[in-house]
């Protein structure tokens, strides 16, 4: 999906961390890419418990040389990553504020922080091997950029830039579940094919499909123009190829060689797709749509 070129970015939207933290050594000999599988399969509270974290400090990456003040337009957006996270961030509140509205709710913005190595939160403290996260403490979106790299290279997502939009918006999907109260249900059902958990995630894919099938048309504000151009079926595939990368199966099947679904915490791939094109399908049709928490079948939405 591409940024219209003449769309006016605000890189205040962003709070960028890079090359600020410090990166942790990871203990025990497990490296950064095995505790992102793992952070992935049982959730960032489990790994964090297991002390794999711990370990003599070293020094983080030096970050970008580009400052995110230079995020001035679509057309920045079009050629930088953390310029393009600046305007699915703003693109996203255009979508929500509205969206929540006919729904009776307050929209408000959630945070966005970019980060390299090892930041703290609201949360806690929290490295990079956790992937993107949304944190509910502090209403804040986390993204450590070279995750972006990580989905292409380990997982074999496509790079297109709705793939690395969807990450953005399946996060914000999280705050709107926060918003709407059903965010903490996922801590009481932790893991398990049709647990809360996957739910939760799924439904964050679904809304994360809402916005892509209405970003085109919801104008930037201020302007008759919306921050992005008309999708096309090569950007829904590269939202798909994400969706699919990071479903569970898709992981343990890398990390172990077997796919076990009763420890599933994000559902399958064909399950994140198939929610994705859910909320893509039906993104005038109000938040239901998405309510995964009532579904009978995780595999077929709507049936």
């Amino acid at each position: 999906m591409s940024f219209n070129d003449n769309a006016r970015l605000d890189s205040s939207r962003v709070r960028d961390r890079r090359g600020k933290g410090k990166g942790l050594a990871v203990g025990g000999g497990l490296g950064g890419g095995l505790i992102l599988i793992l952070s992935l399969i049982f959730g960032p509270e489990v790994v964090d418990g297991l002390g794999i974290t711990d370990g003599a400090d070293s020094t983080a990456g030096s970050g970008s040389s580009q400052s995110i003040s230079e995020c001035l337009d679509g057309a920045d957006a079009n050629e930088r990553l953390d310029c393009r996270i600046v305007g699915t961030a703003e693109s996203l509140d255009s979508f929500w504020q509205p969206a929540l509205a006919a729904e009776g709710l307050t929209y408000t913005e959630p945070g966005v922080t970019l980060f390299t190595g090892q930041t703290s939160t609201g949360c806690g403290s929290a490295t990079a091997a956790v992937g993107p996260f949304y944190c509910p403490a502090d209403e804040q979106t986390y993204y450590d950029t070279a995750f972006f790299d990580e989905l292409v290279a380990q997982y074999g997502a496509s790079g297109g830039p709705l793939a690395q939009e969807y990450v953005v918006a399946h996060e914000f999907g999280h705050h709107i579940q926060n918003l709407t109260g059903v965010l903490g249900a996922s801590a009481r059902d932790p893991q398990g094919a049709e647990s809360a958990a996957v739910r939760t995630e799924l439904q964050a894919d679904c809304y994360a499909g809402m916005w892509a099938g209405a970003a085109a048309s919801v104008p930037a504000p201020g302007s008759s123009e919306p921050f992005l151009a008309e999708l096309t079926p090569a950007d829904v595939q590269d939202a798909l190829s994400a969706a699919s990368a990071i479903g569970d199966d898709r992981i343990q099947s890398m990390a172990t060689g077997q796919v076990n679904p009763e420890s599933w915490t994000h559902g399958s791939g064909d399950q994140r797709q198939a929610w994705f094109m859910q909320g893509y399908e039906n993104s005038d049709g109000g938040i239901g749509a998405c309510d995964t928490f009532s579904a009978a079948n995780l595999d077929s939405p709507g049936a």
